[in-house]
């Protein structure tokens, strides 16, 4: 999340100054002090940029909005009211209510896709693009290792502010999403393609410096998201997949179709990658279940790609019942009539280190902003890891074998047929003699399963409930329920049960 100066409207999200520390945060030289070590132990370091939008204290909207007239009133989106006073058109803030706020002193409206303290920059104004590659110069030069950058997908307004049409998909949405913010179709306000510009000048300037990359937040569909890459993988290199995040229900039969789907439609030479969880959603385990989470995440550590793991998941972290008074989320506060269904409140609660009090996320005397856990005192890493039966033992195993093993962090991915309901198996090669299949038991039912087409033979590497070890009989193989298996099998052999009609690859 942002460390920069800010108001704190939106948890750092507007920011104040692009290139300094928020106090609260620390220091310019703590942050040189924190990448040093971090290179040291051999830890990248990502920052969070946020382009799309500033704090209305920032420097430049304090002079944009000073006066029609002023050098930076392009900055930014202005316009002037409707025939009727109000708003230029339809647009509607993500947060609650029209997406634009009416200055009077100046007599027009600004842009904010999210809160009114964040008005949105002008990326038609080509001083606004040279500022922020200069912010993102300032942290390269400092020797940051890329950027996550936010809302790469709204960054860039359509020039004409046409109204959004209706959403012709409205009707068929999940009734949490039926609101007026899906009511409409965001084609002018989002995946506009003039973003596909900027985003390849801002890979420009971090191919300027090795080893850098870019991470979008670019929610889209399977297409959209490609584009991102660019034409010849020269603009963002790891657009966020959050298929797999937003998936419901997670059912096998939901989430095979997924990867397969995005797997068929990536560019040639693009690297993949997967998401479970993140600050905008739901936890993992709140979401699928305790015993599911653990199938999650051999799915995501196994899959072929960047897995991206939300703070606490490895834990098994689920989330907290927030008291109404100790609602924090700026859009849960914003639309408290649906404060249950948007707050994300409830899976942003503090690490947890400990069974102390605050879980040893700050001292037993401090009260954190959002309470912990009730039960932290068996959920936390101290406890995890003395337990050789936990998640963090779990994910500890699958990040150990996927560093290590070429087909897990660089191999090829190739669907396995399975007769069975609610089963996912797929398979994981590289060069070489070894290689991995994965079958994942997305239902709480013992199966017993026919996979000796897969493989000539198998043991198990990693389960889910770490305790099968030892060779398995592939044509009988028994699957408990709510269980995965990371088995170990015979590349040469695999490939010629394949080429006597076994699995076919995708990736």
């Amino acid at each position: 999340s942002p460390i920069y100066p800010s108001p704190m409207h939106d948890f750092g999200y507007d920011i104040s100054d692009y290139t300094a520390i928020h106090p609260l945060f620390g220091t310019l030289d703590d942050f040189d002090r924190l990448l040093a070590d971090m290179h040291a132990r051999g830890l990248k370091l990502i920052l969070d940029l946020v382009p799309c939008h500033t704090s209305d204290a920032h420097p430049w909207f304090v002079q944009s909005r000073s006066g029609r007239e002023n050098p930076r009133r392009d900055w930014y989106v202005w316009a002037d009211p409707a025939a009727d006073g109000g708003p230029p058109n339809n647009w509607l803030s993500a947060f609650g209510g029209p997406a634009w706020t009416l200055d009077a002193r100046t007599g027009q409206y600004y842009l904010h896709t999210f809160l009114p303290q964040q008005p949105d920059l002008n990326y038609h104004n080509p001083d606004v693009v040279g500022a922020m590659e200069n912010v993102m110069r300032f942290w390269l030069d400092r020797g940051v290792d890329g950027f996550r950058v936010d809302v790469m997908n709204r960054m860039v307004k359509d020039p004409l502010l046409r109204d959004e049409p209706p959403n012709p998909a409205f009707e068929t949405l999940p009734p949490r999403l039926r609101t007026p913010f899906y009511a409409i179709d965001h084609i002018h306000t989002c995946h506009r393609p003039e973003t596909h510009a900027l985003v390849r000048r801002f890979r420009r300037v971090l191919d300027a410096y090795p080893e850098r990359v870019m991470i979008g937040e670019t929610h889209g569909t399977f297409a959209e998201l490609a584009a991102y890459y660019g034409a010849d993988n020269d603009a963002c290199q790891l657009p966020f997949n959050f298929h797999l995040l937003l998936a419901s229900p997670w059912r096998a039969d939901v989430i095979r179709p997924l990867v397969e789907a995005y797997e068929a439609g990536l560019p040639a030479g693009a690297w993949p990658n997967y998401v479970l969880g993140n600050h905008d959603q739901h936890r993992l385990a709140t979401r699928v279940g305790p015993a599911q989470a653990r199938v999650a995440q051999m799915l995501l550590l196994t899959l072929r790609g960047t897995p991206t793991c939300y703070y606490g998941d490895e834990l098994g972290m689920e989330n907290v019942a927030i008291p109404e008074d100790k609602v924090c989320d700026p859009a849960a506060l914003r639309m408290p009539e649906r404060a249950g269904q948007v707050g994300r409140d409830p899976g942003r609660t503090p690490m947890q280190w400990n069974a102390e009090p605050n879980a040893g996320f700050c001292a037993a005397h401090v009260e954190p902003w959002l309470p912990v856990e009730d039960g932290h005192a068996a959920r936390n890493v101290a406890a995890e890891s003395a337990d050789p039966r936990s998640m963090l033992h779990l994910f500890r195993a699958l990040t150990a074998l996927r560093r290590a093993e070429p087909a897990l962090h660089g191999g090829l991915y190739a669907t396995v047929p399975v007769a069975a309901e609610n089963v996912y198996a797929y398979r994981r090669t590289a060069a070489g003699r070894t290689g991995f299949l994965v079958v994942l038991n997305f239902g709480g039912e013992r199966r017993t399963l026919d996979l000796g087409h897969a493989a000539a033979g198998a043991a198990v590497a990693v389960a889910t409930g770490l305790r099968r070890r030892g060779a398995v009989a592939l044509d009988t193989l028994a699957l408990e329920g709510h269980e995965g298996l990371l088995l170990r099998i015979d590349v040469d052999r695999a490939a010629a049960r394949e080429a006597n009609g076994g699995a076919t690859a995708n990736g």
